[in-house]
């Protein structure tokens, strides 16, 4: 029988194009061997999550998701609870797209980003889970954070990433640190925090150098704590990220990478938690790595080696395999 595959696709993202390219992307997904099928998504809240979720229990082998980093991430969302999940593509049609951008994928052309499934290449990608939620990208908190959601969807749609330059220039006066408690595998930090950012990729908010030591499917989240800091400190540590990461140095920045993350403010202040540049809910918060959870097409050939972590496919497979069998004796004995 022939693999099943489903577009799901927002009709509004990236000034409509990807709308206009669903008859060609559902040609390629067919040279590619799948019957195929798409999905438009409604304004009804989590459209394109409960479609990945109803995709993947149908048996549907590939879900290819097309749209901004909020439909991305509500498809990672459908997808990720399920016990066997289908390989995911991605068509980026958002602003920043921060996710394309780190699996080298085509931003400003659907029909190039789905031509990568002909090409065949995939990762074992790491998923980020927050409290009940999941995060293929980002997770963070702080006044800074708060900028993604006051940059009103109109000007995202007119002046693309510069709408996040001119709010985030604007909302640097008022920025003021927050009083947090923030464990992680190797410590804990209490106070004065503007930002605290922890990643699965090396790109945030267009930037590919807010972590260049960031490596794909390495289990891990690259954590960075930005202390207490003026606006004049905020400019110098931008500043520092845009010449080569240079940022990670700074006496402001405390760097690590961590599989567990725990969050709370040190008061009675509201901590609200951006994953993948959408509200998540409030802290206090547990975050964790759920590694090698979504198969993803990639363009590997175009990802730097060191980017990647070390392991075989076959290495992958084997601990992938490890896990299932470890969580299956874990509810037997339930």
């Amino acid at each position: 029988m022939k693999a099943k595959a489903r577009l799901i696709y927002n009709p509004t993202s990236g000034n409509e194009t990807i709308a206009k390219s669903v008859a060609d992307i559902l040609d390629i997904l067919e040279q590619a061997g799948y019957e195929a099928s798409a999905f438009r998504t409604t304004p009804e809240p989590l459209s394109a999550q409960k479609e990945a979720y109803r995709a993947g229990l149908a048996g549907f082998e590939l879900v290819m998701a097309a749209g901004g980093d909020g439909t991305l991430n509500e498809v990672v969302n459908g997808l990720s609870s399920l016990k066997k999940r289908p390989k995911m593509a991605i068509i980026p049609g958002g602003t920043t797209n921060d996710y394309a951008r780190a699996l080298k994928i085509p931003r400003n052309d659907p029909v190039a980003a789905a031509q990568l499934v002909l090409k065949g290449q995939t990762l074992m990608m790491d998923i980020g889970q927050a409290g009940e939620h999941y995060f293929m990208n980002i997770a963070g908190g702080g006044a800074m954070s708060e900028l993604t959601y006051q940059v009103p969807s109109e000007y995202k749609s007119i002046l693309g990433y510069l709408a996040y330059l001119v709010k985030g220039a604007e909302m640097l006066p008022r920025i003021r640190p927050m009083n947090m408690h923030i464990e992680y595998d190797d410590g804990e930090y209490n106070g004065d925090v503007t930002l605290f950012l922890s990643g699965l990729t090396n790109s945030v908010g267009g930037f590919e150098q807010v972590d260049p030591n960031a490596e794909l499917g390495d289990g891990k989240f690259s954590l960075m704590i930005v202390k207490g800091a003026n606006i004049a400190e905020m400019l110098i540590l931008v500043a520092k990220a845009l010449n080569g990461g240079k940022h990670l140095n700074d006496s402001k920045i405390i760097y690590t990478k961590t599989r567990h993350l725990y969050v709370r403010p040190n008061d009675d202040h509201q901590l609200m938690i951006n994953l993948d540049g959408e509200y998540g809910g409030d802290a206090p918060m547990h975050f964790s790595v759920l590694k090698h959870h979504l198969e993803m097409f990639a363009d590997v050939d175009a990802i730097p080696d060191d980017s990647i972590s070390s392991e075989t496919p076959a290495e992958q497979e084997a601990e992938q395999q490890f896990v299932e069998g470890v969580n299956s004796l874990t509810q037997e004995e339930k």
